[in-house]
């Protein structure tokens, strides 16, 4: 019995068939073979792969539809990746996903990795054979920026299949947030955008790789094709194999409903994500190109890379209608279905999303709002210094120009209390690196406060990339004389904050300022097309907007010389941060509710987002919101107490295990100070909101996450909004 009736896809380009199929399909069957994974044994008897499963499956269909304009040999070399890809998943799971073997497991990781060296060991088993033929043939063919590149993506599909693992183990569905971006690292679609720019042959240059556009273009592909595969493979993973990493299980569990209306809300995503797929390629990425002045041929590799994910996305959606692999049953009619064009389903489907996305009517009346019910289970703390701070940032405020009367003034600013947030989240600072917080704090409050004044109601997007520009050059080596309150704050704090770290952590710490104040541009971007954001990239950027992507990057840049970048780019540290940037970021989209909707005729609001993507009412959003900061909390909780001891024993360095104790306890620290600051503040209450609607004042200003410590010390997270 089928689990529930696939619901209507949006796939709006058709699918189209490389010639070269047949070739492949043989090839691909005989390097199998050679290889030894039609011959691999399941330790409870039998072989993971027969031939004749291998055939159904067909591969060499799949990739002969995800890369119709390649080449013969290519497409085998690809063909052979996606064999490798899924034997790999299964050889796995019959090895170690059904009987717990963490250890045989890691033992397993480990030694696939050796594979992606210059030296590599014999092959003992399908797996490594397959993987050292591969690399040998693939990586002459691409520069070394691509080969870090994709052996990252390929580490990441291989080691976090400990995490599968280890839910599986505990009985764990992980909450929706978790799973969308663990997806990525263990689902393999990075790993497919890679060999999407081998078979296109379309690199993608090394200095727009990890810029917003294309990583967006990478993630929004990603999460299209994970989404699709679970949608297709839940009848085989979780009612029959027992697997519990999937987006319908996921959804499902987390937001109670049927299994039919978590399938519904899955699509929901998917169609969203390749909606922002194609709104980034028709907009960000030529921004992107113009911006950098790229010469022709990187604008050409660049196209015929967007065009390969978008040939991917429809051939895989085809590709998974027809493998004996996935529920599909009924959904073609026969071995081949010919191309098809844009259908009256895909444009219904495509209008209906995007007409909802631009629907909101800005200034609703929503009245306040009640506070839920929060999980927090950290003590507060306060700094002896807060009268101290006080006082200075007033001087310092005013010396800088924020408080001319045009976006602030005293006692506005007096009323915000940035002190009282620095010394609630910086407890143990010296004097000085309290003051620095909280000038911190007061700079990105009034900058994130100054943009919608002075750009958004103009819609004067050149301008603020103007003054961006300008504000990166504050920090650069040949800085301009600061004109204005936004470059003389900056240039003091430049000054004081970053006159003591090393070059690499300075231009570390540059980059993290810049991707700040590029998010307000982002924000005026989105509120400019009356476009509520895609919830995945909301959560995303709203890191950064609130200042948290910043704050971690800058931890990690004090503690440079004792942990490896590589250690905080791991699970157990990227899921510690992030879920504690997702609460803290949720606790001020909750409190800030009435004034950002009514007041300010924001778009950029979780419970906005949720009531938008959902089609629920804002009581509902709400409570969903509570639902996964609360759930965030608990798996920060949890890997306080598990994941981050266990990974420091495998490290075995005191110094490392001192710095990374030190910053959970300080997120801990930042999380419960964050909301303390926020049941305090008359900032978000309707008096004061309707005070400054009468004196004629801009919106109340949003609080910024940003740096507290003096040169190299530990730098702390603070609130934003």
């Amino acid at each position: 019995m089928k689990a529930f009736t696939m619901p209507e896809f949006y796939v709006p380009h058709p699918a189209r068939l490389n010639p070269h199929l047949e070739r492949s399909r043989a090839h691909t069957m005989a390097w199998a073979k050679e290889t030894g994974m039609l011959d691999a044994p399941k330790p409870g008897g039998g072989v993971v792969w027969t031939a004749e499963e291998l055939d159904r499956m067909d591969y060499a269909l799949m990739c002969a539809y995800t890369h119709p304009d390649c080449d013969g040999p290519a497409l085998d070399l690809v063909t052979d990746w996606y064999v490798w890809v899924f034997f790999f998943d299964d050889h796995f799971l019959e090895l170690f996903k059904h009987s717990r073997d963490f250890a045989g497991a890691q033992r397993h990781l480990d030694r696939l990795e050796l594979f992606m060296g210059d030296d590599p060991p014999e092959p003992e088993n399908p797996a490594e054979a397959g993987l050292k033929d591969l690399w040998e043939r693939t990586v002459p063919h691409m520069s070394a920026d691509w080969r870090e590149r994709f052996v990252v993506s390929t580490h990441n599909l291989m080691v976090e299949s400990m995490w599968e693992l280890e839910n599986i183990d505990r009985g764990r569905i992980a909450n929706p947030i978790e799973y969308v971006q663990m997806r990525r690292r263990v689902g393999g679609a990075p790993w497919s955008a890679n060999l999407v720019e081998f078979a296109a042959g379309a690199e993608v240059p090394g200095h727009l790789a990890a810029t917003r556009p294309l990583r967006v273009l990478s993630d929004t592909f990603s999460d299209a094709v994970h989404l699709r595969n679970d949608l297709f493979s839940y009848q085989r993973e979780v009612a029959e194999e027992g697997e519990n990493s999937n987006a319908v299980l996921v959804l499902e569990t987390f937001l109670g409903v049927t299994t039919q209306e978590a399938a519904e809300r899955v699509n929901d995503l998917l169609t969203s994500r390749l909606q922002q797929f194609e709104t980034t390629a028709l907009t960000e990425v030529p921004a992107l190109l113009a911006e950098r002045a790229a010469p022709p041929h990187e604008q050409a590799a660049v196209a015929l890379y967007v065009k390969g994910l978008q040939d991917w996305q429809s051939g895989g959606h085809e590709w998974h209608m027809r493998s004996s692999r996935y529920m599909n049953e009924g959904m073609v009619s026969g071995k081949i279905q010919k191309p098809h064009g844009l259908g009256t389903a895909t444009l219904r489907i495509g209008a209906e999303k995007r007409a909802r996305q631009h629907s909101h009517v800005p200034f609703e009346r929503v009245g306040p709002q009640p506070v839920p019910e929060f999980h927090l289970p950290y003590p507060l703390r306060m700094s002896p210094h807060l009268d101290a701070a006080r006082r200075h940032s007033a001087g310092w405020a005013r010396e800088m120009g924020f408080l001319d009367g045009v976006v602030w003034d005293e006692r506005r600013f007096t009323g915000i209390d940035l002190a009282h947030c620095a010394a609630l989240i910086n407890a143990d600072g010296a004097p000085e690196e309290v003051f620095l917080t909280t000038d911190w704090l007061t700079w990105g409050t009034y900058g994130d406060d100054y943009y919608p004044v002075a750009f958004g109601a103009t819609r004067d997007l050149a301008g603020a990339r103007a003054l961006n520009t300008r504000l990166k050059a504050i920090m650069g080596e040949h800085a301009p004389e600061p004109v204005e309150p936004m470059e003389r704050g900056l240039a003091d704090l430049w000054r004081r904050t970053a006159a003591g770290l090393s070059e690499r952590a300075r231009a570390g710490f540059r980059a993290a300022v810049e991707d700040m104040i590029d998010s307000w541009v982002w924000e005026l971007d989105n509120e400019a097309a009356g476009r509520i954001p895609d919830p995945v990239d909301y959560i995303e950027m709203r890191r950064r907007t609130f200042g948290s992507d910043l704050t971690a990057s800058l931890a990690r840049l004090s503690a440079a010389e004792v942990v490896d970048d590589a250690i905080y780019q791991s699970r157990v540290m990227r899921e510690l941060e992030t879920a504690a940037q997702d609460y803290a970021c949720f606790t001020n989209d909750l409190f800030s509710y009435q004034k950002e909707i009514e007041f300010e005729g924001e778009l950029h609001n979780m419970v906005l987002v949720v009531e938008n993507f959902l089609d629920v009412d804002r009581a509902t959003a709400r409570a969903i919101v509570a639902d996964l900061m609360n759930e965030r909390m608990r798996q920060f909780e949890h890997i306080r107490a598990n994941g981050l001891p266990a990974m420091l024993a495998l490290i075995g360095d005191p110094e490392v295990s001192r710095v990374l104790e030190r910053h959970a306890a300080l997120l801990q620290d930042w999380m419960a100070g964050i909301m303390e600051w926020h049941r305090r503040c008359a900032r978000y209450t309707e008096p004061e909101l309707q005070r400054l609607r009468a004196e004629s004042f801009a919106p109340p200003p949003r609080l910024v996450l940003l740096p507290s410590g003096l040169g190299t010390s530990a730098v702390r997270p603070l609130p934003r909004r």
